[in-house]
């Protein structure tokens, strides 16, 4: 595998303390999202769906985004208490964003190898990637004030 700048990104980001803070103050949900490309919903990854929709990391050394909107990738497991959380937060969002951007889910119990290509240590990870500039990273749950605030500074894009 090739060396990538995608990992010391997300590590710089995270180290340099550029993550909101971690909030807890929403109820935990069993809710599972239901998904697919055609329906604006919130769309679950496996490694080659990842490389097709979001970054070929074993073609391009250089980071390279490969969507069409901004995303947010939030790599999370069934089992993290946060993570179910975030899950409603983040089907909302897409919904009230529709095409503007579009939000990808990683379990990293069933995507080991890209949990791991990318660093993820810590769950939920989610990962704001504008269609411009480098993607950053946030620790942990978020509520909807704080990933509307991502949103909008970050990827740029107003509801």
């Amino acid at each position: 595998m090739k060396n990538l700048k995608f990992p010391l990104i997300i590590g710089l980001v995270l180290l340099s303390g550029i993550a909101i803070s971690f909030a807890n103050n929403n109820k935990p949900a069993n809710t599972k999202i239901t998904v697919t490309d055609e329906t604006g919903e919130v769309i679950y990854l496996d490694k080659e769906t990842f490389k097709e929709k979001v970054f070929n990391y074993e073609a391009n050394e250089a980071w390279q985004y490969q969507g069409k909107v901004p995303a947010i990738l939030d790599f999370y497991a069934d089992w993290c208490g946060p993570c179910k959380q975030l899950s409603p937060v983040l089907k909302q969002l897409q919904k009230e964003y529709g095409d503007k951007i579009q939000i990808y889910k990683i379990n990293t119990d069933k995507e080991k190898e890209l949990a791991a290509t990318f660093g993820i240590r810590s769950l939920p990870t989610i990962v704001f990637i504008p269609m411009e500039g480098e993607p950053q990273a946030a620790l942990g749950f978020r509520p909807k004030n704080d990933m509307e605030t991502m949103i909008k500074e970050v990827l740029k894009v107003e509801k």
